[in-house]
């Protein structure tokens, strides 16, 4: 996954995305593909990555370059998914170009290693995230941050992203 590094960005953000940055991260993409990214990497929970994910297949319809990639925290994952969701993971899954498994047990170090996986494979990561100081929104922007990854928060914030 490293090797093509250069050219991805990552989503995080909160499941109780209300796509309220839908317009931000449509425009965002394409200003990403004018700027020669064509990777993009969803961490498959509901919220912001499967709306992320939604707009990359968006994004596919005018740049049939562009790839996207599903990296779920475990095999089984989708089972946790109910209604619309499910079938939003459904079609979403069936868009993307690959698909990764980051663990095996179900356990909370198998999101842990998702969200390592989505920092150390991208070169850009854009988020939505409230500023909370807690949970895995929050761990995989320190995370970017401490890698040196370029972040955009399209979150409605008064302040910038590390201040």
């Amino acid at each position: 996954m490293n090797q093509e590094k250069n050219i991805t960005v990552a989503f995080t953000g909160h499941r109780s995305y209300n796509g309220s940055a839908d317009e931000r991260l449509a425009a965002l993409l394409e200003e990403l593909y004018g700027r020669g990214y064509r990777r993009f990497l969803t961490g498959m929970a509901w919220g912001f990555d499967l709306a992320a994910a939604e707009a990359v297949i968006r994004l596919k319809q005018s740049h049939e370059d562009v790839q996207l990639i599903a990296i779920e925290p475990f095999a089984w994952f989708s089972s946790l998914f109910r209604g619309e969701d499910a079938e939003r993971y459904t079609r979403i899954k069936a868009a993307a170009e690959g698909c990764i498994v980051a663990g095996h047990k179900g356990d909370r170090m198998d999101f842990i290693r998702r969200n390592d996986m989505l920092v150390e494979g991208a070169s850009v990561m854009v988020a939505w995230w409230s500023g909370a100081s807690h949970g895995g929104t929050a761990y995989t922007i320190r995370q970017a941050h401490h890698a040196g990854i370029e972040c955009h928060n399209l979150y409605d914030l008064q302040y910038s992203l590390f201040e």
